[in-house]
């Protein structure tokens, strides 16, 4: 039987279920990774579950988002994960050393390996050939110890690359206008499959660009296959014997089919505060420009950072304008030193920050009042660059760099010729002497642990009947990024879920930590996409601890409702979308939970109101999770049996 690539990859770790569209699978996982935002939760769990060692062929511990170190907390928690990671077997990247999916494409990705991480941008690895997925902590701390991962089997769509990028066109804008084509919702459920002509024009940078922010179409991964593009990058990270071809069969069979003609595109921007508010750079010509950003996990390879320098080489960005560069990874500096391109970026005026995601998730480098910051990056919601009134624009690096020289939006038109794309060298510079690996037998090593590492909570089973009130409304595309904000105060809390609950909503409702705790139980009721964006498991466990037993939805983004699942948190679906009009801030509603079955409807009693019919997309082990409490209830309740 004929198979496209990503079937071929599920078929060769496939340990329970069946390969049906929306069909429940259970994968056995090779690699894992996590990053320090949510790492500590991880290992807190994974510490729970009584397991000595990790039992996946590799797992990495990055620390790459909080690395400021504003008072104890986070010098406290990367103590802990340095600590933790050597104990049970796990590489430890140090802070500093780089972001976590910019070094797993240097070190670690393999072709046709399936990676889940504890970061939604995941599916990076996808440009080398990687099964990759972002997951919440638990479902990664489950991962390394050695259960299987659980996944509806996604629908495979061919997305058909011909031609190739011409001018100022770059990756960059194939990921833009795939957003513009499908918006935030159109990729849930779905893997999205590169192929066609035009894939051998891209490397694998390139192509982890495009996968990268796979994430923003709600996808569960985005693959490329491995070919002699592949081959190459890897021998340039003296890695080729991890090298392997992997395609799809030239008669495989594909759920739908996207065209793409490379040499069509022109610079694209997407507008605040949405990844899909997509429209031609063009289209913005005059608009002034406060703020430059230039790195993150989508954009900070050495090509990137290359074709940035030779724009800025002998110039002088706008004097209103504060640019930016954040490496990916110390072999990305490593290699801009050795070729003499850090002193154009220095020339120009440009700010040189640490290889981290920084700025990204507003670790400093926040933009003033009311300010247009231009950036690289994946995500431009509403509040997320740490100035809530900023205006954030996501663009390639070479529309980034041209914006700062002229310090306003200009017409790709009047740009001259384009930097050529460089290629890596034959052999780049390791700095994989600056991992921490784990020692063989980690059993003398001491976990050390700061008093901001509170112990887990142990939540109750969830009662037959929930009697609960409507804590909070909101609208459509609600990210998580809205439910538990991000930035240098807020995210330096990640290992103490009490004091990091007090900020649920903070952003959205001062009220809601007021009004959660006085309410007996609570229900979130949102409208479309609820909890897109980021897999950061706080903002399901963080509502739970402040008593929240369920959302009511129009629908639901993947990973948030993966981690609803995993903390006890019923995900209900309006049957009517109109009802969604009948639910008030404060209304009393009845949950009949013995009466659910999994995939089934119910009828929810409305105080005032009278019946609303709700469904669930739920399978028979999710409702017994639920039911139980959450998944560390379940899987202590299994290992008892």
């Amino acid at each position: 039987m004929s198979m496209n690539l990503t079937q071929k990859i599920i078929a060769a770790h496939l340990v329970s279920g069946e390969m049906a569209p929306g069909a429940e699978i259970g994968l056995r996982i090779d690699q894992t990774l996590t990053q320090d935002a949510t790492g500590t939760m991880a290992y807190l769990q994974f510490e729970a579950m009584g397991v000595d060692r990790v039992r996946t062929d590799l797992s990495v511990s990055y620390v790459d988002h909080n690395t400021l170190q504003m008072g104890f907390r986070n010098p406290d928690d990367h103590r802990f994960l340095r600590t933790v990671a050597a104990k049970h077997g796990v590489i430890f990247s140090p802070p500093g050393t780089g972001i976590c999916h910019q070094l797993h494409l240097e070190n670690f990705a393999l072709p046709g390996a399936t990676l889940v991480g504890s970061d939604s941008h995941t599916p990076t690895a996808g440009g080398i050939g990687s099964l990759a997925m972002g997951a919440g902590g638990l479902s990664v701390a489950l991962a390394m110890a050695g259960e299987a991962y659980f996944i509806s089997m996604p629908r495979v769509v061919k997305v058909r690359l011909e031609g190739r990028l011409t001018g100022w066109a770059s990756a960059k804008d194939v990921i833009l206008h795939l957003l513009g084509l499908l918006t935030v919702k159109g990729g849930v459920g779905k893997v999205f499959e590169f192929a066609g002509p035009g894939v051998a024009t891209l490397s694998v940078p390139e192509r982890a660009v495009i996968t990268n922010m796979g994430a923003e179409l709600g996808a569960t991964a985005s693959i490329f296959p491995s070919d002699g593009r592949t081959r190459a990058f890897l021998a340039s990270m003296d890695r080729e014997g991890d090298w392997k071809e992997l395609c799809a069969d030239a008669d495989a069979a594909y759920d739908d089919e996207i065209v793409i003609d490379l040499s069509a595109l022109v610079p694209l921007v997407a507008q605040p505060h949405m990844p899909d508010r997509v429209v031609p750079v063009a289209d913005l010509a005059g608009l002034a420009v406060d703020q430059v950003a230039i790195g993150s996990c989508t954009n900070s390879s050495y090509a990137d950072m290359r074709m940035v320098a030779e724009v800025l080489r002998g110039k002088l960005v706008s004097a209103g304008t504060d640019t930016m560069v954040s490496p990916g990874s110390k072999q990305v500096l490593k290699m801009l030193a050795a070729e003499g391109l850090v002193e154009p970026l220095l020339d120009a005026g440009v700010r040189i920050l640490e290889c981290s995601c920084g700025p990204c998730i507003g670790m400093g480098g926040s933009p003033v009042s009311g300010g247009v910051s231009v950036r690289t990056f994946n995500r431009n919601f509403e509040g997320r660059s740490g100035t809530k009134d900023a205006k954030v624009y996501l663009v390639s690096p070479l529309t980034a760099a041209m914006a700062a020289l002229h310090g306003q939006f200009t017409d790709p038109a009047t740009w001259g010729t384009p930097p050529a794309q460089p290629e890596l060298p034959a052999k780049a510079p390791s700095i994989r002497h600056l991992f921490a690996f784990p020692p063989a037998d980690g059993s003398g090593v001491e976990v050390l642990r700061g008093p901001n590492i509170v112990a887990l909570e142990q939540f109750t089973a969830m009662d037959d009947t929930v009697k609960a009130q409507v804590v909070i409304k909101l609208g459509d595309d609600i990210t998580t990024d809205h439910i538990m904000p991000a930035g240098a105060e807020i995210t330096s809390l990640r290992s103490n879920v009490p004091a990091i609950a007090q900020h649920v909503f903070g952003r959205v409702d001062a009220d809601f930590v007021a009004r959660a705790r006085a309410a007996a139980a609570g229900v979130i009721v949102a409208g479309d996409n609820y909890g897109q964006g980021s897999s950061r498991e706080h903002a399901a466990l963080a509502p739970r601890h402040l008593g929240l037993r369920a959302v009511i939805v129009r629908s639901l983004a993947r990973i948030h409702r993966a981690n609803l699942v995993n903390f006890g948190i019923l995900p209900l679906i309006l049957c009517d979308r109109a009802d969604y009009d009948k639910l008030a801030v404060g209304g009393a509603v009845t949950i009949p939970v013995a009466a659910i079955t999994a995939g089934g409807e119910v009828d929810v009693q409305v105080e005032g109101v009278g019946a609303i019919r709700v469904r669930n997309d739920l399978t028979q082990k999710e409702l017994d999770i639920i039911r139980a409490g959450g998944l560390l209830n379940h899987v202590r309740l299994s290992r008892k049996q």
